[in-house]
């Protein structure tokens, strides 16, 4: 099956590159923050093919599945208007 990293998630951008709210990727319809118009933040979810247990290689930056099957990240940043 298919899984979703839990460990990493997405996060407001304002005066600070990151900062609250976390965004999970995860989670129960009807739960979690609630959009309000002005905020901007990230999404950006890791999908795997398996397992989604990760660990980071030796370059502090590169995330792998523990399982190392395939997985796809990618980042969009959001922004909540009137509309």
């Amino acid at each position: 099956g298919f899984s979703v990293v839990r460990e990493f998630c997405g996060h407001g951008i304002g005066k600070v590159f990151h900062e609250e709210p976390q965004v999970m990727h995860f989670g129960e319809a009807g739960t979690g923050i609630e959009l309000q118009e002005g905020m901007t933040f990230t999404i950006e979810p890791m999908i795997n093919q398996g397992r989604p247990e990760t660990k980071i290689l030796g370059d502090g930056w590169t995330a792998i599945t523990k399982d190392r099957k395939l997985s796809a990240q990618w980042e969009h940043t959001l922004l909540v208007t009137a509309d």
